[in-house]
């Protein structure tokens, strides 16, 4: 990237993990819909290479999108694929392009590239992507001048993860948690995501109350929080409510700890129109996930009843800082998920959920099914992997570009 006027060049990082089985569930082999999307992202990676494409981050970005879409349709004709490449996946392929871009223009200007989404900076404000409602607002509106000191970090407990020792067949050893017993002990852990079938409400019940009563025996002076995520499972509303009204029968302290539910319907909206979570959004918030691919995917959201959104860096940072925004418009729960991410991305998803007011935790979960992952970064930036009274230091996320310095930076240099 260059700066118009000036020789200076400088080079932004980004990085991704694939997630195709999340991005791109299909009837192809995943090994196929994973050698698809990295495809996808060396082909935008070159042709943004050889573009001339101006502007300010969300200009390029958004230039960006359009290259996306164009090159994801290219490459279902070139292959003969029987199915479109969905828009999220897309979207995963090219968030490393986009957080690179972001990068390189804090470094152009000496400064973290949070600090530069305002009118000095922007040659356009949000009406130019979100319509004039919003015109004269910019990004920084909606923005923390400074990171957070700590965060809580969300821990997931998966659907086969252990939950204590009596659930392990045979240790493995490893020298890391294995069971969520061992994990409450060893981080101080204060916030759990618990995984649901969505379609087995026995099970699901089952589960929170287990969850909730290791809790409660492990350490039952923590303040710590819940959240709920059905997998677009659910086959209907009266589900979760059913859900709900058990959980507070059975446990009341696991529905007076739960903080929102995630994503309980199918992620395609424009069908089954009668699925609306109206009736949950009056107990909790209930956050669109898979769902929320642009604005537009958003007000139909809103329109079905959703009242909070998740904020992932896999989809892109300017499209994080632009959903964003329109949350905080639009008074909705916003969260900050992650996308089983390591090192430099989950140091850019924690980036990006310090800068977000109304965030109040971070999801990261590589740390547990991939810790390996990290090891580049230990050295300088320990403490972010390293949870303690179940948070991380935010604060150490004020560098220049998104905040830290990305380890390939090193390596290529």
């Amino acid at each position: 990237v260059s700066q118009v006027g000036s020789r200076k060049k400088v080079k932004g990082v980004g990085e991704m993990t694939v997630g195709n089985s999340w991005a791109w569930p299909s009837k192809l082999p995943g090994k196929v819909t994973m050698k698809l999307m990295v495809e996808l992202a060396d082909r935008l990676a070159a042709r943004v290479q050889d573009s001339s494409f101006s502007g300010d981050p969300l200009q390029i970005t958004h230039q960006i999108a359009g290259l996306r879409d164009s090159v994801s349709a290219e490459m279902v004709q070139e292959y003969k694929i029987a199915e479109e490449i969905p828009k999220l996946a897309a979207m995963v392929a090219a968030s490393p392009l986009e957080a690179a871009v972001h990068d390189a223009f804090g470094h152009v200007h000496g400064k973290n590239s949070f600090d530069l989404m305002n009118v000095d900076y922007l040659n356009q404000d949000l009406s130019a992507y979100l319509g004039e409602e919003f015109a004269g607002k910019y990004p920084s509106d909606y923005l923390s001048p400074k990171p957070k000191p700590t965060m809580p970090l969300y821990h997931l407990v998966g659907a086969l993860d252990p939950l204590s020792k009596e659930d392990i067949k045979s240790r493995l050893n490893d020298g890391w948690p294995e069971t969520l017993e061992e994990w409450l002990k060893s981080d101080g852990l204060t916030h759990l995501k618990i995984k649901l079938a969505g379609n087995d409400i026995d099970w699901d019940v089952g589960r929170i109350v287990e969850v909730t009563r290791i809790c409660e025996a492990v350490a039952p002076e923590r303040n710590w929080k819940l959240s709920f995520d059905f997998n677009e499972q659910c086959p209907n509303e009266d589900y979760v409510l059913d859900l709900l009204e058990r959980i507070e029968r059975l446990s009341r302290l696991s529905f007076e700890r739960l903080q929102y539910i995630e994503q309980p319907t199918p992620r395609d909206l424009t069908q089954r129109s009668e699925m609306t979570v109206h009736r949950i959004s009056r107990l909790r918030p209930v956050v669109i996930d898979e769902s929320l691919t642009d604005f537009e995917s958003l007000r139909l959201a809103r329109k079905r009843g959703y009242s909070g959104l998740a904020l992932k860096a896999c989809k892109g940072q300017s499209e994080c800082l632009l959903m964003g925004a329109a949350g905080a418009h639009f008074n909705m729960f916003t969260c900050v998920q992650d996308l089983t991410c390591i090192g430099g991305s989950f140091l850019h998803s924690a980036s990006i959920a310090s800068r977000l007011p109304n965030v109040t935790a971070i999801e990261g979960n590589g740390r547990q099914y991939c810790p390996i992952g990290n090891e580049a970064y230990m050295k300088r930036y320990a403490p972010m992997f390293r949870v303690r009274y179940g948070t991380i230091p935010t604060e150490l996320l004020d560098g220049p570009g998104l905040g830290f310095e990305w380890q390939p930076l090193k390596e290529d240099s």
